[in-house]
């Protein structure tokens, strides 16, 4: 029993064994199996971020390699020259002056750059640059470290990776824009640059691109800004100082308020520069302790420069500039942003058409108050400028070139306004030959011998008159002389009756006049006086009236005026080429015959303008409540305006449109002028002269030639087909009581009876000079003689008789009798006799008019 007992405990035994056993086994293989399946899920992680890694790999290799395909090829002139502003030149190809930029360069060489510099930028802003070539991969995997700390703890500051070369390729070529392609752009150019350029080539673009402060830009600008000195000159703590305001101009600079109280922070920031140089063995341990014991002793003495931004020249330059936008847009289809661009950017030169040396002396002319003929001092503004101010253009009006243009007297701030291109005016009696005489005559609808009656205006014929200046009035006179005094009654009656306001605004558009007021009245288009409202002026300037006037000059063809001849960029390649822009305004006999008649004033009250054997013609021109003078005119080769004036529109006291702005006009054509030919302007050929009368501008007769005043007869240019035809039905012979001076009657005594000459006027005014010489309409009531007259009557009858025989017998010397007419033969014998002088066949004419400003014919009163 006992071994069967310990026989199944055996088994028992084995049993659980063998069940322990197979646990383990099951156990195991488990364990096994569990391994296995995380093995396999590790190796598919792992060969999953291997594929994610080769696909970013290769995504970003694509990435890199498609922005350094699709990066522009390095252009080496934008790296070793800097960006240069748009430079004019004159009319000799002489250099005047480069414009300010919005940021401002100035180029060194690297023998004008001090070795203390260019070793103190390497020191602080890129140690390893004589070993890398381009980028610099242990500051970038250094860079990269010190990041991630900033980003985990928040400690210290996210650091720059980038090389000298890096920052010039980003400064000349790239922007500053934050972006993962332009930083891959930016370190394949770096890379490219290094294989053009020289270390020294490399470090001294970079020396003429960093920013100083300002606007200012590179070693010699900062040194100008700072130390006003050239970069030369500068020492070593000076030279410290600039490499190390480079990384925050703001904050060390020496101008800012908060450091001119507290030097400090710019004060270690240059010791920081200083050590680093000693660190990298730029400077002896000696040289670094005399620069910090400089630094501490306040030896880094700051000078601001006195710049001046305003450009020699500026009033002509910036008009050229303005001309030369507006064509690239025109040419290029530039956008505004683009052109600009090129202006500030592009290194464009532009060859102007300003003569240096008349420039020079037209500024002279007008800043000299004792050219202006004006009592009392030259009284100055706060700001030290000449309150009285003038502008003048002078141009060659047939090749449209603008030779001369000043914008203002005195020493004026940068853009001042410009008088003579930006402002506008007022012009006056100026815009007679533009708006009035010539378009009447080129019109055909009156001539250089048509009349007008310079005489206050009928209200029957317009509401209001103008007055003349001065307050004088001739009676009948031709356009031409109405032209010569300027006879603002004349004028009026011309442009109203003869020529018409659209015809005017027509003329005075093309002759670049601005009418901000298309309605307009007389006031306007025959006298010049505009609204020139402070927020819409209009008018002209000497600039556009040198070009207007310079049209009867050139047979009546207006050349657009223009201010430069060609531009070419930087590379010698020409973008612009001016040339003329012509318009036929007048016929060439029109522009002749006004030219002719713009003499006239140089007679009467514009004398200063006279150039001695060089032929002038011009008008003056004085707005309402003179607030303008002005004188246009022009020779047979220059034609110019000068305007005077005060910027407030204020009342000049003194002087006169004669007496100031042709003194001025005369001093300075005198010098544009010199050594050229005195030879007059030829007249062309549809031009034909006539002898007429100054009173009716019809053909003469014996009666115009014994007018009590003078022969009135004078030969006047017209345009062939318009001369006159008809006689002169203006002077009349009458007979009179030579005592009353009254129409004689068939009762008036014989003795008393004598023929006078007179004219006849529609509206007969006492104020006008002729008055007294008119055909008077009373008669006379006499019909004895006076006792004390002659007592022996009878006795002295032969005697008047025989006077009579001695007098001209004009009713006889009419050329045909037929044609004789007693105009004021009635029905009533005691009607005097008035006769005109008859022509031999009556006709019409398109030479002149007796109107007095009708467009009818006068008929006696």
């Amino acid at each position: 029993m006992a071994d069967k007992k310990d026989t199944n405990k055996d088994k028992n035994i084995k049993k659980s064994q063998a069940s322990k056993i197979n646990d383990s086994k099951s156990k195991s293989n488990k364990n096994i199996s569990k391994k296995s399946k995380n093995k396999k899920i590790f190796k598919w992680i792992g060969l999953s971020i291997l594929f994610a890694f080769l696909a970013i790999a290769v995504i970003g290799v694509g990435y890199v390699v498609a922005v350094v395909k699709n990066t522009p090829p390095i252009d080496i002139n934008k790296v070793v020259n800097v960006d240069q502003t748009l430079q004019a030149y004159d009319n000799k190809d002489e250099f005047i002056a480069s414009l300010h930029g919005k940021e401002d360069y100035q180029k060194a060489t690297s023998d004008e750059i001090p070795q203390n510099l260019k070793d103190a930028i390497v020191s602080i802003e890129d140690e390893r640059f004589y070993e890398h070539n381009g980028i610099d991969i242990k500051r970038i995997l250094g860079a990269v470290a010190n990041d991630a700390i900033y980003v985990v703890t928040g400690k210290g500051g996210l650091q720059g990776a980038s090389t000298l070369t890096q920052q010039l390729v980003k400064n000349t070529i790239l922007t500053n824009k934050q972006t993962i392609e332009r930083k891959v752009s930016e370190m394949y150019l770096s890379l490219e640059l290094e294989k053009m350029l020289t270390k020294d080539e490399i470090l001294t673009a970079y020396l003429n691109h960093f920013p100083v402060g300002g606007i200012a830009y590179g070693a010699q600008a900062g040194a100008q800004m700072y130390f006003d000195k050239d970069v030369k000159d500068l020492s070593l703590i000076q030279c410290a100082y600039l490499a190390g305001v480079t990384q925050a101009p703001t904050s060390y600079s020496a101008f800012t308020p908060r450091n001119e109280k507290d030097p400090s922070i710019y004060i270690n920031r240059t010791k920081t520069v200083l050590s680093k140089m000693l660190e990298h063995n730029y400077i002896t341990q000696d040289e670094y302790n005399k620069a910090v014991k400089d630094l501490d002793a306040g030896k880094l003495n700051f000078k601001k420069s006195k710049t001046d931004y305003r450009l020699p020249y500026e009033d002509f330059i910036y008009p050229a500039v303005d001309q030369v936008k507006k064509d690239l847009k025109e040419k290029y289809k530039y956008s505004d942003e683009q052109v600009e661009n090129l202006i500030q950017t592009g290194g464009l030169k532009v060859y102007t058409t300003m003569d240096r040396n008349l420039q020079d002396y037209a500024q002279k002319v007008l800043n000299n108050y004792n050219n202006y003929g004006i009592n009392g001092s030259d009284k100055l503004g706060k700001d030290g400028v000449p309150l009285l101010q003038a502008s003048a253009t002078i141009t060659d009006y047939r090749t449209g070139e603008v030779i001369t243009m000043v914008g203002g007297r005195g020493d004026q701030g940068a853009r001042s306004l410009n008088r003579a291109y930006d402002a506008l005016r007022s012009v006056g009696s100026s815009t007679k030959p533009l708006t009035v005489y010539g378009p009447a005559i080129d019109t055909k609808k009156a001539t250089a011998a048509t009349v007008v009656d310079d005489s206050p205006i009928p209200k029957s014929m317009l509401s209001s008159s103008p007055n003349n200046s001065p307050n004088t009035y001739q009676g009948l006179i031709p356009l031409r002389e109405s032209l010569r005094v300027s006879s603002n009654v004349g004028a009026t009656l011309t442009q109203q009756f003869m020529v018409g306001n659209a015809t005017s605004l027509a003329y005075g558009e093309k002759f670049g006049l601005k009418y901000h007021n298309k309605d307009y009245s007389y006031s306007a288009y025959a006298l010049g006086q505009f609204d020139n409202s402070p927020s819409n002026p209009d008018g002209g300037n000497t600039y556009i009236m040198s070009s207007a006037i310079g049209t009867f000059g050139n047979n009546g063809v207006y050349v657009k005026p223009r201010l430069y001849t060609k531009v070419v960029d930087e590379n010698g390649k020409v973008l612009l080429d001016s040339t003329k822009h012509e318009e036929k305004i007048l016929s060439p006999q029109a522009a002749y015959i006004v030219y002719d008649m713009m003499k006239g004033p140089l007679t009467y009250n514009a004398q200063r303008a006279n150039l001695g054997a060089m032929p002038a013609a011009g008008k003056t021109g004085t707005s309402s409540d003179v607030r303008d003078y002005w004188f246009a005119g022009l020779t047979p080769h220059f034609s110019g305006a000068v305007w005077v004036g005060y910027d407030n529109q204020a009342s000049i006291k003194g002087g006169g449109s004669g007496r100031t702005a042709s003194n001025l006009w005369g001093l300075i054509m005198k010098k544009a002028n010199e050594g050229l030919s005195t030879k007059d302007i030829e007249k062309p050929s549809g031009i034909v002269e006539v002898a007429v009368c100054k009173d009716s501008g019809l053909l003469a007769t014996d009666l115009c030639r014994n007018d009590p005043r003078g022969n009135r007869v004078y030969t006047e240019m017209f345009i062939d087909g318009t001369q006159p035809t008809s006689y002169c039905e203006t002077h009349v012979s009458a007979r009179v009581n030579s005592l009353t001076g009254l129409l004689a009657t068939d009762n008036t005594p014989l003795g008393l009876i004598t023929n006078r000459i007179f004219i006849k006027k529609d509206h007969p005014n006492s104020v006008t000079a002729d008055y007294k010489y008119v055909l008077p309409t009373s008669y006379d009531s006499m019909t004895s003689m006076p006792q004390s007259e002659d007592k022996d009557k009878d006795k002295d009858k032969d005697k008047d008789n025989k006077h009579d025989e001695d007098k001209p017998n004009i009713e006889n010397t009419s050329p045909s009798d037929t044609n004789n007419n007693n105009e004021n033969n009635t029905d009533t014998d005691n009607k005097p006799t008035v006769t005109p002088q008859a022509p031999p066949s009556q006709g019409t004419t398109s030479g002149g008019s007796n109107s007095g400003g009708n467009p009818q014919r006068n008929k006696q009163n």
